[in-house]
């Protein structure tokens, strides 16, 4: 995908240090520490990393400041995992070394992403961790991925404000690529959101949100046999 206006995210910067995507009027994580959001939506409602091995993949909609990948990567340890990440809007390496500076921990980690992700790397290898993020319309690119996903972040703008990354199609391709017995875990809770995960074939449930969101979803595909 050639780098194009379109493709290059429109960027404000809540307190000077939490990025709001003005195109979709949303801020790229929560309010109310982003790292501990990650942990306790994606990392937590994945059953992670209880359920990593050796070769487990986990993909992604929505890369953002590459903030769940570090997160994976810490709770990861020495396990050599996978990880797929589809993103239409990538940020500039210096805008996500900012980002990063709100989240110490996380900071600590992402000099190797860094500097991949400024060379214009979009494959790179995160200490134990392969990476890839394939930029473009999740609509378009996923259909066409060879992957299948043990865990999946669902991890788009507001269903409210970004629906094209929520709609039933999507979701289909998400349970398309996922293996079986593998799980999705996201913030929202949103009824549209919940029911084509649902239609798509995924057994879906609520739990407590992070901070001040009541609630959250996650689900498991059916392992086969």
């Amino acid at each position: 995908m050639h780098d194009t206006d379109q493709s290059k995210p429109d960027l404000s910067w809540r307190d000077g240090t939490i990025p709001v995507s003005t195109r979709f009027e949303d801020p790229y994580f929560s309010l109310a520490d982003g790292l501990a959001e990650t942990r306790h939506v994606f990392i937590a409602g994945n059953d992670l990393p209880a359920r990593l091995r050796p070769g487990f993949h986990i993909a992604e909609l929505g890369f953002g400041t590459g903030l769940n990948l570090l997160a994976t990567r810490i709770a990861a340890g020495d396990i050599p995992l996978r990880y797929t990440s589809f993103e239409a809007f990538p940020l500039a390496a210096p805008d996500i070394a900012r980002a990063l500076q709100a989240f110490p921990e996380a900071a600590a980690i992402a000099a190797p992403f860094l500097a991949a992700w400024e060379a214009g790397a979009r494959r790179f290898s995160l200490g134990p961790i392969e990476a890839e993020v394939i930029i473009g319309d999740a609509r378009e690119t996923l259909p066409g991925w060879s992957g299948l996903a043990d865990a999946w972040y669902l991890d788009g703008f507001s269903p409210a404000r970004n629906p094209e990354l929520w709609g039933p199609e999507l979701m289909a391709e998400v349970a398309r690529h996922t293996a079986p017995g593998g799980s999705f875990a996201t913030y929202t809770a949103a009824g549209f959101v919940r029911r084509a995960l649902a239609d798509a074939g995924f057994a879906v449930s609520r739990a407590p949100g992070h901070g001040r969101k009541r609630h959250m979803s996650r689900g498991t595909l059916p392992a086969s046999g």
